[in-house]
């Protein structure tokens, strides 16, 4: 087998000329992962649920061929909840749920459980996921559009001072991080009626106080593990607003008291979601995940901003940790999607894929999630000189 090769770079972000070795093996037919979702994972969780494919620590077969009711899957279940306990510090009066239909599936299930046709739902409007959920709101209940920036083509995110809350909401829903647009919350409102908070794309990129949310939902293919899994972070008192002709599948109530094993759950899915927490502890937690984070992106950003090609759109103080969007403007003109075809079809023959805007923005994003490397933001970086110099 052949060895891992190590790469050393040279880096002045800080304004200093400061050496850098990069410890990250670079893997035979790996290639750098941009995509926005399902997106990079971590190399050791791969490679731990590789070793245990076949044959799981001796059990002679696979976690995906296991009963979920199971002793052996008990552990791997439970494990994996105590671990997400932990690492994202969440009390004891809240659930932890696994489920499945991804944050798509919670726009609507939310109101379903915490509103009813008679309340208002409070909507913080940054994206096309609020917008979405939005949609769903409206089928279950009044909906409140308290503030948005679509007129900023939500290139910014709302003040709260902008906010025009309802007096008796059910509940003020926003987005901690738009993937497409390239916002994210630096920190978080403070509402009066429960917050619920779409974390699908920035959960487990920072410390948060989960005190300071009635609900979080997360899909799990961005920083959590591969699609399939949808993590729910409930107040258990909240549940208990459903009314009991909801039917069981829908109650936040059914999955707590099963222990989301109401029904067959995404098992392998939850596996994975338990090895990357395991991951996220032995990097030294979350604090040291968004310590690097902020340096991936610092390092992104400043190449942008010194460049006459390529341009972020996004206000700097709300600019998002996770996902960078830019245009190339050469030279200070318009943005070149001609350019930017090119772009995105050369950097994939040079190993980096994933860099194409949203189709409903274009342009170009780069998603750098907790599992994209150092490694893979200096060889972007590479890339974006050498592309600068022959065009």
């Amino acid at each position: 087998m052949k060895q891992p090769e190590y790469r050393c770079y040279f880096s002045d972000y800080t304004g200093l000329r400061i050496f850098k070795l990069d410890y990250t093996p670079i893997m035979v037919n790996r290639i750098h992962n941009f995509n926005a979702g399902p997106a990079a994972l971590p190399l050791e969780v791969l490679e731990s649920a590789k070793e245990n494919l076949l044959n799981y620590e001796g059990t002679g077969l696979s976690v995906m061929e296991m009963s979920h009711r199971s002793a052996e899957y008990s552990a791997i279940h439970d494990q994996a909840l105590a671990d997400v306990k932990e690492v994202l510090g969440v009390p004891d009066n809240y659930a932890i749920l696994f489920l499945q239909g991804g944050a798509s599936t919670q726009f609507a299930m939310v109101p379903m459980n915490l509103a009813s046709a008679d309340k208002t739902v409070d909507i913080i409007q940054t994206g096309s996921w609020t917008k979405k959920a939005t949609k769903e709101i409206k089928k279950l209940a009044k909906a409140n559009i308290a503030a948005t920036t679509e007129k900023q083509n939500f290139l910014a995110l709302p003040k709260g001072s902008d906010l025009k809350l309802t007096e008796y909401a059910a509940y003020v829903h926003m987005a901690s991080n738009n993937t497409i647009f390239g916002t994210q919350a630096k920190s978080f409102y403070k509402t009066k009626a429960p917050l619920v908070c779409d974390m699908s794309s920035d959960i487990a990129s920072r410390k948060i106080n989960v005190n300071d949310f009635g609900l979080i939902f997360a899909g799990a293919q961005k920083n959590l593990g591969p699609s399939g899994v949808t993590l729910v972070i409930i107040k258990k008192d909240l549940a208990d607003r459903a009314p009991e002709s909801l039917p069981s599948m829908f109650q936040y109530r059914t999955h707590i008291d099963g222990n989301s094993l109401y029904n067959t759950p995404p098992t392998f899915g939850i596996y994975l979601l338990g090895l990357t927490m395991k991951h996220i502890k032995k990097q030294g937690g979350l604090n040291a995940i968004a310590k690097i984070n902020q340096d991936k992106a610092d390092l992104l950003y400043k190449t942008i901003d010194e460049s006459n090609f390529y341009k972020c759109p996004v206000a700097p103080e709300d600019r998002s940790v996770m996902n960078v969007v830019f245009r190339i403007h050469p030279n200070g003109t318009d943005a070149n999607e001609d350019l930017e075809k090119k772009f995105v079809a050369e950097a994939k023959e040079a190993g980096l894929i994933g860099l194409k805007g949203h189709r409903s923005v274009g342009g170009l994003r780069a998603s750098i999630y907790n599992a994209v490397t150092m490694s893979g933001i200096y060889a972007l970086i590479e890339f974006m000189h050498s592309f600068q110099k022959n065009n």
